[in-house]
Formats: C-alpha cells, structure tokens, sequence
C-alpha cells in the first residue's frame, strides 16, 4: 500500500521486522511444546529464545539462494543459535509457520480495526445528538419526499456501523485458528500438544482439522467482512457528496485556512475527502473476490493462494484503517447548514405534506384514488411552478378539498413537527434509552 494512504501502526504490523518476530515466536513456542513433551532438550529450547535472533537483510540474501522464505529465516536464525537450532521446526512445514503468523496479523489488524470503528461510532453519535432535531428533506430517488432530522440520517449510519463492528468481532474471531499439523495435516511427525500450546501464546484458537493449511473459506469471510464495512464508508461518503453539491449545500467537508479546490477556479470547495474514500471503498471490496477464489486449493495445499494473501492481507487493512480514520475526521469537522436544509425544505411550496392531505381525504370519506387525484393535480402545478405557488394556498381554492377539510385542518397536515414525533423512540432504540 503507498504511504498516502495508510497510517503507521497498521503499516508497522505488516513490515518484515514484525512478520519475522511472529514467525521466530511460533518456532519457539513450539520448541518450548517439543521440549515438554520430551522430543527435544529443554536446554535447546532455552537457547533459541535467548540466542535466537535474525536480520530481514541476512534472510532475503539467502532466500535469494535457496528460493525458500521460510527456510531462509530458519538458516538466519540458526547462524546466530548455533547447534541447538537443529531441533526448531521439528515435524513442521511451512505453512504451519505462515499460516499461524496470518492469523496473528489479521486478528491483530483486527483490533485496530475495532479501535477505528468506535472512533467513528463516537464521532457519529456526537453529531447525530447535535442535530437530532434539525429538520431536513428525504429524499427517494434523489426527489424530495418527506421531512427527516439530520440526526435520524447519522442514526442511520450509526446502527450501520455497530453491525459492522459486530461483524468484525465475528471475523476476528473466524480468522484467528493455529494450524501446526505438520504435512498434510496428520500430526504424524507432531504432537496436536504443540498446535495447542502455540495457540495459547499467541491468542489463538486451534484448527480443528487443517489440510497443511488452514482452510481459506475463513478468509473468505474476513475479506468479505471488510468490504462490507468498505460499502457502509462508501454509502455515507456518497451522502456527504450529495449534500455538498452547490444546490443542495447542507452540509461539506471542513475546508481549512489555506485551502485550495481548484488550481484553475479560486472559488472551488470540493469534496475531496468522502470522493476518495469512494475510491479506497472500491479497492477493498476488491480485495473479497480473490479472497473467495483462494478457498478451491488443490488437495491438501498448493500455494496459488500465496502471493494474493501477500497482497490483499496488507493492502486491505491497511486502506480500511485510513479510510475509517478519514471518515471519522469528516464526521467530526462536518460543517453542518440547517438554514440551508430549512430553505431546502420549503423551496417546493409544500409537497413535502402531499401525503397527510391524501390520508386526511381518504378519512374524511372520499376514495383512495379520487384522493390521489385531487392532491396530485394540485401538487403538478406547484411542480411546474418550481415552488412558486403554495400547495396549501391552492388546496384552500379547490372545492373538492375545502367540501371536505375545513382551512384549520389543512393547515395542521402541513405542521413540519408532526414529522418528528418518533424520532425519541427511533434514538433509543439506535443508542439505548
């Protein structure tokens, strides 16, 4: 992943340094297991976590040569033990070291992950108590339909993304499995004893049956997990996009002193923010399709799943730990215009009210159908007058309504509060009573 989008603590987690230490770290839990169990010295164990050490340059100059990482750490390590390292990776291929390591990186990644996501809980829920109250238009098909809050719209996004992180909890834990089961997975060459002993250090849960490696549809369903929640940055950088558009204008992304939006137009305010986390949106939902395409390996294990995991691992955690920080920023400096979403509202001369003046004719007795028609009529002509007439005003002049609803009744369908009088009961069921 390029530095401009990413962050350094997700970053520092998929270095070589910090994938060489988790490596080094299973190789001596389980010669720590090996040596309790009597299949090697204790004293050799010792050695390997007090001598044991390696050098990411050392490592690639030998891979170079013998075109094996993990064997090439292993000759690292064993320049600086000694002997004693004869007896690391007793019964063990490689994949028991690369596919416990990615269960530690992802399930690590994870937990930034989860730190990212209530950043941002908390960043929406400050703002959506802010303007629980504040009136704005809905809008189906990107027409006008009925009076919301601005908070309703950050409701919304919240409960979207307490089920996302909910969902994350459940791929963290799907994701986090030890596999030390030696070739083709039978244990012939290691007891299960060392699968879980290296499990318990290293925060995971055992494999219950890995064919050399650890089944890929778990990945799967991590990968898809964060492109799910890719989707839902997506979705509320798109609103954010529509809402600063010049006619509309209720809400943009802060635009600090200094600023510029165009090097061609001074007058430009863009929003740059929510368009690129579209854009990095894009790039981790695509990293859910080769993720669901490693899961068909050939028998036991190939390794044509490899270079994609060496790939979309890093690229994917990365992108999302800076989109969800990015989000978060844009939902704490949003500048927010309920003047402009007032104007908006009551640019249309009344529409927004078109429906409780149907349902008032209907109980006043007059059919569904007539009643559509009758308001329907009247509310073209407020369309095509682009707001300049009033609903109401001409409802007031029409006999077929006025037979029907006296002018204090038609004017109490075009209270705005009536919109509003479950917005508690929509609040506490988002964020608790």
């Amino acid at each position: 992943m390029i530095p401009r989008y990413s962050r350094p603590d997700m970053v520092a987690l998929w270095e070589p340094e910090s994938k060489f230490q988790i490596w080094f770290e299973i190789e001596a839990h389980a010669t720590d297991a090996l040596a309790e169990l009597g299949v090697v010295p204790k004293d050799a164990a010792k050695a390997i976590w007090e001598r044991g050490k390696f050098d990411v340059a050392r490592i690639d100059e030998i891979e170079r040569e013998v075109k094996h990482d993990v064997i090439a750490f292993l000759t690292n390590v064993a320049e600086n033990v000694g002997d004693e390292a004869r007896f690391m990776h007793q019964g063990m291929t490689s994949s028991d070291v690369l596919d416990t390591c990615l269960a530690v990186q992802l399930s690590r990644a994870t937990d930034i992950l989860l730190d990212d996501l209530d950043k941002l809980l908390a960043a929406i829920k400050t703002r959506a108590f802010e303007h629980k109250l504040t009136p704005t238009i809905g809008r189906s098909h990107g027409i006008h339909g009925e009076p919301v809050t601005f908070g309703m719209k950050l409701a919304q996004a919240y409960a979207e993304f307490k089920r996302n992180r909910e969902r994350l909890v459940l791929a963290r834990k799907e994701i986090a499995t030890c596999a030390i089961s030696g070739a083709v997975g039978t244990f012939a060459n290691i007891d299960p004893k060392v699968e879980a002993h290296v499990a318990e250090k290293m925060g995971l849960e055992i494999e219950p049956v890995s064919t050399q490696v650890i089944p890929r549809d778990r990945h799967a369903q991590y990968f898809a997990t964060l492109a799910v929640i890719a989707s839902s940055v997506e979705r509320l950088s798109v609103e954010i996009r529509h809402l600063q558009r010049t006619e509309v204008l209720e809400a943009e992304e802060y635009f600090s002193p200094g600023q510029k939006g165009s090097s061609a137009m001074p007058h430009k305010r863009n929003p740059i923010l929510t368009e690129n986390l579209t854009g990095l949106a894009r790039m981790v939902r695509s990293y859910a399709l080769p993720a669901m395409e490693n899961v068909a390996l050939w028998h036991e294990r190939d390794i044509s799943h490899s270079s994609v995991e060496r790939m979309i691992g890093p690229d994917a955690t990365i992108t999302l730990d800076f989109a969800l920080a990015r989000l978060t920023g844009v939902i704490e400096k949003l500048l927010i215009y309920p003047e402009r979403m007032q104007k908006n509202l009551d640019r249309m001369g009344g529409l927004v009210h078109s429906q409780r003046v149907l349902l008032a004719l209907t109980q006043a007795g007059i059919s569904r159908e007539d009643s559509y028609r009758i308001v329907q009529r009247n509310a073209m002509k407020v369309w095509e007058s682009d707001g300049q007439v009033a609903l109401l005003d001409l409802l007031k002049a029409d006999p077929a309504v006025t037979e029907k609803l006296s002018e204090e009744e038609l004017e109490e369908r075009f209270n705005l509060d009536y919109h509003f009088k479950h917005i508690d009961t929509i609040f506490d069921r988002v964020f608790g009573s």
